[in-house]
């Protein structure tokens, strides 16, 4: 296993956050070219496109410190999907932001990791606030940010017209 990022590694309850690694090049790929929820949102890539996001995704750690992990499942040991912290060039704000492989979805993986995620941007990196920009026909990303106790008021990201702004606040209760 050869570490392509400074990414900590993260536990739950269930599961294992951890930077990615070659060997989730495959997943990544299959969620990224034929997913049925990226199907859904008409935003499915070519391999070569997959190829270079996961590169991307590399380089993201390496320029700000934070990126997606790999989520994986500690029973079985197989990568369920991707949850972390985004910031592109033209993003107003940190975003806290998830993604499930087939057959992940519906057992609370998204929500359990991104409590660990928020936390430790809390704690290790400082953050007092994320934010999520969740297509306003996304009723299963509203559902997680929902319980993760994220609030929005229906404004609209002004990088992706069609996404609303959920704020989750980090301070400390």
């Amino acid at each position: 296993m050869q570490h392509l990022t400074s990414a900590p590694r993260l536990t739950t309850e269930r599961l294992i956050l951890r930077g990615p690694e070659q060997s989730d090049l495959p997943a990544f790929t299959r969620f990224m070219t034929s997913s049925p929820s990226m199907e859904a949102q008409g935003e499915t890539v070519s391999a070569e496109q997959a190829w270079f996001g996961f590169l991307t995704g590399i380089g993201h750690w390496q320029w700000h410190g934070f990126g997606f992990f790999t989520v994986v499942e500690t029973h079985t040991g197989h990568p369920v999907g991707r949850v972390g912290l985004l910031k592109h060039s033209n993003w107003p704000d940190v975003e806290l932001a998830w993604h499930l492989f087939e057959g992940a979805e519906g057992k609370g993986f998204a929500t359990e990791a991104a409590i660990a995620v928020r936390t430790w941007a809390r704690d290790s990196l400082g953050r007092d606030q994320l934010h999520s920009y969740i297509d306003r026909t996304n009723t299963r990303s509203q559902a997680v940010a929902t319980r993760l106790n994220a609030t929005t008021d229906g404004t609209r990201a002004p990088h992706e017209p069609e996404a609303e702004v959920w704020v989750h606040s980090l301070q400390s209760r």
